[in-house]
């Protein structure tokens, strides 16, 4: 069953009960594994935005939605993607990731830049613009 969550910020997420999980609202938006990192991220011919989360994160559920506009903003100019650290540790390991949300912006499979928290959209944008 799939449910809209409403939380106090009106920030809404889609939530699958019976998987218990979220659901992302744009398909734009790639769903990384440790497995993948390297066809997606290292070997992508455009820039990449990893969003690390974790489904009992609060600020990641705050900063979804904006991550999905994103997607959509930036379609075929950057790749967006979510990587659930809870179930892929290795890539979060590899980068360093110590706190969640952390997003961080590849181009030409190196780290241009990164940010921790729930950032504003132009905060993300202007990350975005480094690597464009």
């Amino acid at each position: 069953m799939v449910h809209y969550d409403y939380d106090d910020a009106f920030f809404v997420q889609k939530v699958d009960f019976d998987k218990g999980e979220f659901i992302m609202a744009s398909d734009k938006v790639v769903q990384l594994t440790d497995d993948s990192f390297e066809s997606e991220v290292k070997q992508s011919s455009v820039p990449v935005l990893i969003d690390f989360w974790a489904s009992w994160c609060a600020p990641c559920k705050a900063i979804g939605p904006v991550v999905d506009q994103l997607a959509d903003e930036f379609e075929g100019q950057v790749k967006i993607c979510k990587l659930n650290v809870d179930e892929n540790p290795a890539t979060p390991g590899q980068f360093g990731v110590r706190g969640i949300p952390t997003l961080i912006l590849f181009k030409d499979g190196e780290v241009v830049d990164q940010v921790v928290g729930a950032v504003p959209k132009n905060q993300l944008e202007g990350l975005i613009k480094k690597a464009l």
